[in-house]
């Protein structure tokens, strides 16, 4: 058994569902927002798109395959911080992982091009989420949506994360991010999933914007 699910009592998700207000607020305010940010973000994500086609002439956005709520996975989109050929590079980096658990993270990753470098320390690359949400795959707020890989060895207590539709950003992101491990991760995911609300989400959207200006510990 996990540490963590030791000393825990698992998530009510019966409860978590039966919020109708909140998550109708919610979905709203997501709709809103994403086509808000679409809209006004647009020159820059041109610019960004132009950098990234410049820089070796491969594809702008790169999709892959995330978990969503309930396990239900789904196309997440990006911007291109990598190598065309990054993915066949990833078992040959496993061993040289930064973070702890099945998430995999390097402060130094050789698979990342310039325009990437920059684009990941600002978060920019995540622009094109505001796509997911609008389909209703993400939410601007909420846990990071994991690899399959990932959740296949997830335990019961890691799996709440998937009690709720993940976000663009949410409290990991917007604290503590890679200073930390995988189990605090899902410790910060749990105390949102807890916390949530609408004021809670707008705190946590102001904070990633602080975030994006000045970037904290992303790679």
């Amino acid at each position: 058994m996990n540490l963590l699910e030791s000393k825990a009592t698992l998530l009510n998700q019966d409860k978590i569902k039966s919020r109708f207000i909140y998550h109708g607020m919610k979905r709203f305010f997501d709709i809103v927002a994403a086509t808000c940010g679409i809209v006004i973000l647009s020159p820059l994500m041109v610019l960004i798109a132009v950098l990234i086609k410049a820089e070796d002439h491969g594809p702008i956005f790169y999709k892959q395959i995330r978990v969503g709520k309930n396990g239900k996975e789904f196309k997440m989109y990006k911007f291109r911080s990598m190598f065309v050929n990054a993915d066949k590079m990833l078992d040959k980096l496993k061993e040289q992982n930064d973070v702890d658990g099945p998430m995999f993270k390097m402060k130094k990753d050789p698979r990342v091009t310039k325009i990437g470098h920059f684009i990941r320390k600002h978060s920019l690359d995540e622009l094109p989420q505001f796509l997911n949400v609008l389909r209703g795959d993400m939410s601007l707020v909420g846990p990071r949506p994991p690899l399959p890989s990932e959740v296949a060895e997830y335990s019961e207590y890691d799996k709440q994360r998937l009690f709720v539709i993940p976000g663009c950003t949410g409290l990991w992101q917007a604290t503590e991010r890679n200073e930390v491990g995988f189990n605090r991760m899902v410790e910060l995911d749990i105390e949102y999933i807890k916390k949530a609300s609408i004021a809670y989400d707008l705190l946590i959207i102001f904070k990633t914007i602080g975030i994006v200006l000045k970037p904290n510990s992303s790679y």
